[in-house]
């Protein structure tokens, strides 16, 4: 197998809010000419008008991807300061309602409503996905296979979703239970070689469940376009920092899982009912609750699991790839709680949603914005 390169793509979903009602605002169709002069591709229309997505360029370092995004962000929220606009990164708006949503009159997403009809319309959720760049489709699938263990792990540090509609859903991730009901998502099987992956791809489009790999939505997946392997199973993130440790995160596990690869060793394969024991506990609990240790068959806090992938599994490689700054801003959150968290304690002092919104905004833009 070839060395991966490890490179680092971050795409981001963001909110567009009415500062005054603090609604989500259907305005994406009006902001990308103008976008789009700026950013070019970087800056893209999702299937709700009221959704902004943006992506960096390829980057070799958690630094380099901070600058990228420090500068998306910035440049997303001048083009909504503009027209009287916000932005705000969370997996879901506090109370706007998808019933009222309007659907980008793109081909692409008009064919999504076609074929999902309500469960597209209900998709009213923001995440953040990370590419980390492997050349190597057999260590794509080796890697998937593995790092599957720690996707519930990231997750309960990243949960940024814990409203609906106006409720309080006693989840930290309700992005999550929303993305399940759309057709191959969660987290992915169990995989032999690339070979059998690409003969399940090849299955599902020449029986016309789908029309090309993009529409798999696994919360791992190797991409359809680019060499890299895609994780899909984060709620986007309030902070630029938080979105750094994310993909820091992210590049460290496979750099480690490379490093047992080419050692002739790797990680131990768990089956996925179990992930998705440990995926339910972190939509459920985020860092308050407690994981299954699957090597040791018990469980144990969120917190203490976090720090033993950071202190004990991925320590020896995080000072090779020069993260340590960006992968020790998880004990921060640790400290300080999830976004979803900080949410929950905003409308705990104050009872009231909008102060809820005030504070992503502001936490959006913190570190973006002089």
């Amino acid at each position: 197998m070839k060395a991966p390169s490890l490179t680092i793509g971050i795409e981001e979903e963001y909110q567009i809010i009415d500062p005054e009602t603090r609604e989500l605002r259907s305005y994406i169709t009006e902001m990308l000419a103008e976008g789009k002069l700026i950013l070019r591709e970087q800056v893209k229309a999702e299937l709700h008008q009221s959704m902004v997505e943006v992506g960096t360029e390829v980057c070799k370092t958690p630094a380099e991807a901070r600058a990228e995004l420090v500068r998306l962000r910035r440049t997303i929220i001048e083009l909504a300061a503009k027209k009287g606009l916000k932005i705000a990164a969370a997996g879901t708006h506090p109370f706007s309602s998808w019933l009222t949503q309007e659907i980008t009159p793109l081909e692409r997403y008009l064919g999504v409503k076609q074929d999902m009809q309500d469960l597209a319309q209900q998709l009213l959720i923001f995440g953040t996905h990370v590419h980390i760049g492997i050349e190597d489709p057999e260590f794509v699938i080796d890697a998937m296979n593995v790092a599957r263990y720690f996707l519930p792990h990231v997750l309960s540090l990243f949960s940024s979703s814990p409203f609906w509609m106006g409720r309080n859903t006693g989840l930290k991730s309700y992005r999550s239970i929303i993305f399940r009901h759309f057709p191959r998502s969660g987290i992915p099987p169990l995989f032999q070689s690339y070979a059998e992956y690409s003969q399940l791809v090849e299955a599902l489009v020449r029986t016309h469940c789908i029309p090309d790999p993009s529409k798999i939505w696994w919360d791992a997946r190797p991409n359809a376009r680019y060499p890299t392997l895609e994780f899909r199973i984060c709620d986007v993130c309030t902070r630029v920092d938080e979105a750094i440790c994310l993909a820091a995160l992210f590049q460290a596990i496979i750099a480690k899982l490379w490093k047992l690869r080419r050692d002739n060793m790797t990680f131990r394969l768990y089956p996925t009912p179990l992930i998705e024991e440990n995926k339910w506990r972190a939509v459920r609990y985020g860092l308050d609750g407690k994981l299954l240790d699957l090597g040791k068959q018990t469980e144990l806090p969120a917190r203490t699991l976090i720090r033993e992938l950071i202190d004990w599994f991925l320590a020896d490689v995080i000072d090779e790839l020069g993260s340590r700054k960006e992968i020790e801003y998880a004990y921060t959150i640790l400290e300080q709680g999830a976004s979803a968290d900080r949410q929950l304690a905003t409308y705990q002092q104050t009872g009231d949603l909008k102060a809820v919104v005030d504070h992503l905004i502001q936490e959006t833009s913190n570190g973006v914005v002089e």
